[in-house]
């Protein structure tokens, strides 16, 4: 990626899926997930003469959400205009979109490693279907059709593929936490088209812009601008000549293929749509909208680094919404050493034990856990082992049921450190111990957590030990 010859410049439109139960214009279910291909298509996604769209509601207060969660200006005018091409699967003909006048202007997005990028607008949309290729045959699948889109298209801020992958996962953070989408790339209910050009630094023209279309991953994201960084500064440096054209992503290949030359704005005739009246939104309805916004992942990770987290652990809760929505709740209840060891459960426990997100334990069975910790009752690891079974009871009841309650009592703890010391297997660790050997001191305590089937407290069993050795 290093060239100093050369710059790279990028911007990206991401669009993302609203979490609508039904689409932008019709009645027909928006979540296909786990639907047959053409379930959930109505006669409006299927562009039968005569049948008219109504603009869903609930899709213009989740546009007002992901363009307060933007940091952007919601405009209370806006409307849709045709935008018209050709594809199998857009039977009408055009996309209803807003080009002119979008319901979202100017936002920005600051990056964790500090860098921001400006959001030029994002707009409402409708979804094209989905083209399956079988052979030599093209099947068509119109569940897709109609489903609602916002579509976010950023400033050429960018100038790494580092920046362009941090971009893109806090746009699905933002969407995420907000409310707006559930940003499922898998899914494909967030997708990226990442517009590339190189050019020397300092040049007062940016070279030809190449877009890569619908790329679903961040790995494939920052591959993809690697790439084509390294072909387009190959062909300038052959001097070879190259014009805007429209590439994807070959993820089996890791390369960029071309697919067509760039279409303009002119190309598509955009009219306005004459179907769907103007939206007027009233004065008092971006406050109600910004009266109900969820707390955002920035406020978050500026909330979670406050207390003293580690920034991988601070990523790691952001990247699991549930978990960090948990946390959120702790700092508030609790203080920051607390809070600290909570974090470190979910971040090296809960995720690797892959624990479904609906099982997080409450506020009070985590600090009822954490404070058996701390008094000594349980041990760090027997904790852990209490936290992913404790959705089956209380903290301490599902300790004593698996008999990991630690021995603190001292005159039984006592008891259990004489017993072993006159074990002859403890009386070369003992000689040891008196000759100022402390390495013999835990040979001495894991006889003793032996002896009390690892239920004494280690610590007060070693002081135990040095009193009486």
């Amino acid at each position: 990626m290093k060239n100093n010859k050369y710059e790279m410049t990028i911007g990206i439109e991401c669009h993302v899926q609203l979490a609508t139960a039904t689409k932008l214009f019709s009645g027909a279910k928006n979540d296909s997930r786990e639907a047959v291909p053409n379930e959930n298509a109505s006669p409006i996604d299927w562009g039968l003469p005569g049948m008219l769209p109504v603009l869903n509601e609930r899709a213009v207060e989740l546009a007002a959400r992901l363009g307060l969660a933007l940091d952007a200006k919601i405009n209370l005018a806006s409307r849709f205009d045709r935008k018209h091409y050709f594809y199998p699967d857009l039977p009408s003909g055009f996309q209803r979109t807003q080009l002119y006048e979008p319901i979202i202007g100017e936002g920005l997005v600051e990056l964790p490693s500090g860098g921001k990028v400006r959001v030029e607008h994002a707009h409402l949309e409708e979804d094209a279907g989905k083209l399956t290729h079988v052979g030599e045959k093209t099947l068509v699948d119109l569940n897709r059709a109609g489903t609602p889109l916002v579509e976010i298209v950023s400033m050429p801020d960018m100038h790494s593929a580092r920046e362009a992958r941090e971009y893109c996962q806090e746009l699905q953070k933002l969407a995420i936490y907000s409310g707006a989408s559930d940003a499922d790339l898998y899914h494909g209910n967030m997708r990226f088209d990442v517009n590339i050009s190189v050019a020397e630094p300092g040049a007062k023209k940016l070279g030809t812009r190449v877009e890569v279309k619908n790329i679903n991953s961040f790995k494939a994201v920052e591959r993809a601008v690697e790439y084509e960084f390294k072909r387009q500064v190959g062909l300038i440096e052959k001097g070879e000549k190259f014009g805007q054209e429209t590439r994807g992503w070959d993820e089996n290949k890791q390369k960029t293929v071309s697919q067509r030359s760039k279409e303009e704005a002119m190309d598509y005739r955009y009219m306005p749509e004459p179907d769907v009246p103007p939206v007027r939104l009233a004065e008092g309805f971006v406050d109600g909208v910004r009266a109900e916004m969820p707390v955002l992942h920035t406020v978050l990770r500026h909330e979670f680094l406050k207390i003293g987290l580690g920034e991988a652990v601070v990523e790691t809760l952001l990247d699991n919404h549930g978990l960090a929505l948990r946390m959120h709740e702790v700092v508030g209840e609790t203080d920051a050493k607390t809070a600290k060891r909570v974090a470190d459960w979910f971040s090296s426990v809960w995720l690797a034990a892959e624990v479904t997100s609906t099982e997080i334990p409450s506020v009070a069975q985590l600090l009822e856990l954490a404070e058996m910790v701390a008094a000594g009752e349980l041990s760090s690891t027997a904790a852990k082992e209490v936290l992913l079974k404790m959705s089956v009871g209380s903290p301490r009841a599902v300790a004593e049921k698996l008999q990991l309650l630690q021995v603190s009592d001292e005159g039984a703890l006592e008891e259990m450190v004489e017993r072993v010391l006159a074990l002859p297997a403890a009386a070369k660790a003992v000689a040891d111990v008196k000759a100022g050997e402390m390495k013999a001191l835990g040979f001495l305590v894991g006889l003793v957590m032996k002896e009390s089937k690892g239920q004494a407290n280690p610590g007060k069993v070693q002081g135990i030990i040095k009193s009486k050795v």
